[in-house]
């Protein structure tokens, strides 16, 4: 029996803060949707600023009614920049009221901050990743043969001692009163997204392509307007992602796709494309390419989307309501 459409409840409204991305410019300026953090306080500029790191940190809450959820996306690559960002924006994670971690897959710069944000946490948390998240080793694969090994920062023991109830999901799943849906394993549909190449596992004593399965996105459905697309790095391809998403809630209008696409690098830059001409057949009226997407892939998908792109920036808060 097919369990779709969910049932993903409208939001009155979504607000998506930018902990951690590869890109901060403090001389942005606010722009429709999108509120840029200030640099001084109480008439003079502060000394310190915020920190950009090849890593992707995201803090969600939606609104339905008076009811409001909030829950981390990913939390980037070290374990010094979200924190650092969390209090140069004055964000008290414990005050926002945290009630869930979603790790969108295993590598490591999605969850090099889990550690100390979950110990200024009060009570403990639940924490949902695919259960692949926590497979170990998987590499890089050089082109000279040579092999590099991803760190291993998802270790259930050590989350658990820091206060999280770790929660492996394959499929999709509801969380913040079904406000909010967690995707699961992607559905591979499109004949141009093929993965990571360089991308392998150990398994069993043999080397193997890793199709890092472990890859997943959050849906919002926004009242009036259509789906919010939440994806951390898009390993599934960010089409794949969109198809999926579209296919799990039955929502045809795309309002917002946020997050990294992976469209950086040789391996990748060939599909711009191709990736750009599926996203003009969805047409969001906004989309803001973080993380993984890379500068050629952001500066086209800048061009052919005029209107609806939004650079963004570490400490960027969207509002959509």
């Amino acid at each position: 029996m097919n369990p779709f459409p969910l049932p993903l409840e409208e939001v009155d409204r979504v607000e998506i803060v930018t902990l951690m991305d590869n890109y901060s410019d403090v001389l942005l300026k606010d722009k429709d949707v999108v509120s840029r953090p200030h640099t001084a306080k109480e008439g003079e500029i502060m000394k310190n600023t915020f920190l950009a790191e090849h890593g992707l940190s995201l803090l969600v809450t939606v609104w339905k009614g008076e009811d409001r959820h909030t829950i981390l996306f990913d939390a980037g690559y070290t374990d010094i920049g979200v924190p650092h960002n969390l209090r140069q924006l004055g964000i008290d994670v414990e005050e926002a009221g945290l009630e869930c971690i979603v790790i969108s897959h295993g590598h490591m710069d999605h969850s090099g901050a889990l550690y100390p944000i979950l110990d200024m946490l009060d009570e403990k948390i639940p924490l949902l990743a695919h259960p692949s998240a926590f497979f170990s080793p998987r590499y890089v694969v050089r082109d000279d043969g040579t092999r590099d090994r991803f760190p291993v920062t998802l270790i259930k023991s050590e989350l658990e001692k820091h206060g999280a109830e770790v929660m492996e999901s394959k499929g999709p799943s509801l969380i913040a009163d079904n406000a909010i849906l967690v995707t699961g394993e992607i559905e591979r549909s499109t004949d141009f997204e093929l993965g990571f190449p360089n991308a392998f596992m150990e398994k069993e004593g043999e080397l193997v392509k890793d199709p890092i399965s472990d890859d997943q996105s959050i849906v919002i459905n926004l009242k009036g307007k259509g789906m919010v697309l939440i994806s951390g790095c898009a390993h599934a391809g960010i089409i794949n992602t969109l198809r999926y998403a579209g296919k799990m809630t039955g929502i045809d209008n795309v309002q917002m796709i946020l997050g990294g696409f992976h469209l950086s690098g040789p391996a990748f830059e060939p599909i711009i494309e191709k990736t750009i001409e599926k996203l003009k057949e969805a047409d969001p009226k906004i989309i803001v390419p973080m993380h993984c997407t890379g500068w050629k892939a952001i500066k086209r998908i800048s061009e052919a989307f005029p209107a609806a792109f939004i650079l963004n920036s570490v400490g960027s808060r969207f509002t959509l309501e």
